[in-house]
């Protein structure tokens, strides 16, 4: 059986400097393969000891039996620091909890079926801008899988569509963006004092910049226009006239800015690198395009699905979440123990970096079945089932499971089922695909495939 890429493991053994270039690399071929099995793994530099930990035991204790103790990693946000800001996604402690309690009701079940129009129209527009490419050549579908992403997040978010000249801009600065951000920030590796100055890179702070200073004006429109009760129904109107059920107060522009600015990074890179990979999954593995096909014209015969189409769509689900599995678009979190701990009879020191993988609890030879083959089928099987209970958690888990985690699985179904309805698969032989992680997993060299119409 021929198995989905995956990147090859590094020496067990390997300096400190190695491992740096290697992880400024690729984060995923710089890990030894025994992770693969161990239930945990001590990392020790001449800076911080950090410990890895895939036993499901620990990594409940970590992100749901005490989450308070294991605060995200400040060095996290060294080198997102000049984008994200003071967003949701690096702040900790009461800070962390009030914002999501503003944006948190964004993103309830009902909210999800009021912005589902704009989803629906986001993926149509998909299906109609890769007509022109549908003849059987070779096409870079990471890039149009970013750009259906983050059409879905500007017409939700906003009411705009990719093509209104604000949105455009922030996606092409956003490109520029991911090109010039390393991985591998000093800081992240070596802890820094305050008052110690970042190094970025020019090009990344430059765009930055550039990206926050296109938000803050669609930010400010927006708060005009909820001033003068024009402001459309979205999910920026929601998360700006939310108070916080504790102080009344709602978030300023400038939080605001740094709020839509994770929006968009977690909203549009992780979903286009997640259905990238399901569409090179699914032409690996032409038999499941198949079965999806077949299902989309028994739930949806007359075309366009309505929002309670979604939870019938259950082959397509499965696929979906076999490729978060496989592929998960964030492959690791960092937490810091508050407090000394002991992990399997381990001495855990206070300060120490916290690694959770789920691209290697994910692929753990001690927990699931076959853990490097596709199989949406194993969801069916008690196996599928534990390891979903217990070793899956592409969108983290426990009080800070991602806010658009639910989001994020109805834009993943939806678009792949239009876009497999409207069009054949087919991998291009020459051009394979391998997986490498910076921000998040992408294609080393981009993913290619043929497309064809559908009859």
């Amino acid at each position: 059986m021929t198995l989905p890429p995956k990147p090859p493991a590094c020496a067990k053994r390997v300096s400190l400097w190695r491992y740096m270039k290697l992880f400024r690399q690729d984060i995923l071929s710089a890990q030894p393969a025994h992770l693969y099995r161990a239930w945990m793994a001590e990392f020790r530099t001449p800076f911080f000891r950090s410990f890895l930990c895939n036993q499901p035991e620990l990594v409940d204790l970590v992100l749901k039996d005490r989450p308070d103790d294991f605060p995200k990693s400040n060095r996290i946000r060294e080198g997102l620091a000049p984008l994200l800001g003071n967003s949701v996604f690096v702040t900790n402690g009461e800070t962390w909890k009030r914002q999501r309690r503003i944006i948190d009701p964004a993103f309830e079940g009902g909210r999800l079926r009021d912005v589902y129009p704009a989803m629906l129209k986001a993926g149509q527009a998909a299906v109609a801008r890769l007509e022109a490419q549908a003849d059987g050549q070779p096409v870079e579908i990471e890039a149009e899988t970013s750009h259906a992403a983050a059409d879905v997040i500007f017409r939700t978010l906003f009411s705009i569509p990719i093509e209104h000249e604000v949105a455009a801009q922030v996606f092409d600065k956003f490109r520029a963006h991911q090109r010039a951000q390393p991985v591998l920030n000093l800081g992240a590796f070596i802890p820094l004092p305050g008052w110690f100055p970042r190094f970025h890179n020019d090009k990344a702070r430059r765009t930055a910049v550039d990206i926050r200073g296109l938000i803050t004006g669609l930010t400010t429109d927006r708060m005009a226009q909820i001033k003068a009760g024009t402001a459309p129904d979205d999910l920026a109107t929601k998360i700006m006239t939310t108070p916080d059920p504790q102080t009344g107060q709602t978030f300023d522009t400038e939080e605001m800015v740094d709020q839509v600015a994770i929006f968009f990074l977690a909203g549009h890179e992780t979903s286009a690198s997640a259905l990238a990979w399901a569409l090179y999954l699914l032409a690996l593995y032409p038999d499941w395009q198949d079965k999806i096909v077949a299902e989309t014209a028994d739930v949806m015969p007359q075309g366009a699905p309505d929002f309670g189409d979604i939870a019938k769509l259950k082959i397509t689900r499965d696929v979906f979440r076999e490729t978060l599995r496989l592929y998960p678009p964030v492959p690791m979190m960092v937490r810091e123990a508050a407090c000394p701990e002991r992990f399997r009879d381990r001495e855990v020191s206070q300060g120490a970096q916290i690694v959770l993988s789920p691209w290697h609890q994910h692929r753990h030879e001690r927990i699931w079945d076959n853990p490097d083959a596709f199989d949406p089928a194993r969801f069916s099987t008690p196996n599928g089932r534990d390891g979903l209970r217990c070793a899956y958690m592409p969108f983290s888990a426990g009080q800070r499971v991602c806010t658009g985690a639910g989001f994020a699985m109805i834009e993943g179904v939806l678009l792949l089922a239009l876009l497999v309805r409207a069009y054949r698969f087919e991998a291009v032989a020459e051009r394979p695909a391998m997986p490498v992680a910076h921000l998040t997993v992408r294609g080393k060299d981009g993913i290619w495939l043929k497309l064809t119409k559908r009859s």
